[in-house]
């Protein structure tokens, strides 16, 4: 049996050679040396996916490295993951092992956690889920206190919710966000943490309005919006766009608004190219925009969207791949100069990093 655990002694010499790199990545474009904000340690995963081993009868957590997936990684304990979800672990496979209904057949469990201390634990089956598999499961349900979510091909069986609720302690305030399971969420909360306060640092003395494409679930929209006169922002995700709209009116925020479109459709839309019914209420021209805050995914800015992005007095970009980001700044870099640089360190003991800059009009 094998226990996922980290060697966390090692982990300032390895954040250092990181921040070494980054800064080195970026020296064409800056001196500055990025601010850097450590993982806690340990425990800092708040959701994590495990393979499900079955052999003799008995159901195991398992991991495996990339293309090797006949050999399995047995996991009794995942110390990078959160305390909840190593509480739960043993429990839910405790509880799996002892029901036939409950184990044959699964092939993954994942455990979605919060800061604040909400779990939602998903099973995942090459089988339908019927009447039998229900009764065990919430069973199991009461007894582990937290809600159950079965899967499987074609079948979403909620037994009370499908999401958690995070609140999330930055500054004096404390901010209310609603995760729904298979959308996206920031994996590491103290990190999720630093980056949403680095971002208000950022932005404490801005003025006029404020543009935030993928802006997901509003996580750092929501703690902007006092910062700013108004602020729009854009989604492509149906769940993140509907978790939004809940998490602005669990915050009382009454400057924002949300609407479904992609960079690229809001790039044709600013551009008016051409309209969209989603942005019907929208007065775009009212719009006052000083500062725009893009989180891409790994693939960074299209062409189209960097160089509307570019028009803005302020750019703030937030990356979960700085390689990415660093081909956006050759344009970028054309009419701005960087003025805060960051690293966020939101997967300790990998070479990951993610990045944070404010790029100011020369």
């Amino acid at each position: 049996m094998a226990i996922h655990r980290v060697n966390t002694d090692d982990y300032p010499a390895q954040l250092q050679r990181k921040a070494e790199r980054l800064r080195e990545a970026f020296s064409a474009y800056t001196d500055l040396r990025p601010e850097v904000f450590p993982s806690p340690p340990e425990h800092y995963r708040l959701r994590a996916e495990f393979k499900v081993w079955q052999e003799g009868g008995r159901a195991h957590y398992a991991m495996y490295r990339q293309g090797e997936y006949k050999k399995p990684f047995i996991i009794d304990e995942f110390t990078v993951g959160s305390e909840l979800i190593n509480q739960l672990m043993p429990k839910v496979l405790n509880a799996v092992n002892e029901s036939e209904t409950l184990r044959k057949r699964l092939f993954s469990a994942e455990f979605l956690t919060t800061l604040s201390g909400d779990a939602l634990i998903t099973l995942i089956y090459h089988k339908k889920l019927d009447d039998e598999w229900e009764a065990e499961a919430r069973a199991l349900q009461a007894k582990l206190g937290f809600p159950i979510l079965g899967r499987s091909r074609k079948q979403k069986i909620v037994l009370e919710r499908d999401y958690v609720t995070e609140q999330l302690p930055i500054g004096d305030k404390s901010y209310r966000y609603k995760q729904v399971e298979g959308s996206f969420t920031q994996p590491n909360g103290d990190i999720c943490r630093a980056m949403i306060g680095w971002a208000k640092d950022v932005c404490k003395d801005s003025a006029g309005d404020l543009l935030e494409l993928y802006c997901g679930n509003g996580n750092f929209t929501i703690p902007l919006c006092e910062h700013f006169d108004k602020v729009l922002a854009t989604e492509v995700s149906k769940v993140s766009v509907n978790s939004a709209q809940e998490n602005i009116r669990a915050n009382g925020v009454t400057n924002l608004d949300i609407v479904r479109l992609s960079s690229e459709e809001f790039t044709q839309a600013i551009d008016k190219v051409r309209p969209f019914r989603r942005l019907k209420e929208i007065d775009l021209d009212s719009y006052d925009f000083s500062t725009v805050l893009v989180d891409p995914p790994r693939a960074g800015l299209d062409k189209d969207t960097c160089a509307m992005v570019a028009r803005f007095p302020r750019i703030l970009y937030i990356s979960c791949n700085p390689e990415t980001q660093l081909e956006n700044l050759q344009e970028l870099s054309k009419t701005h100069r960087v003025e805060r640089f960051a690293l966020f360190d939101q997967f300790p003991y990998t070479d990951h990093t993610e990045s944070g800059l404010l790029l100011v009009r020369k």
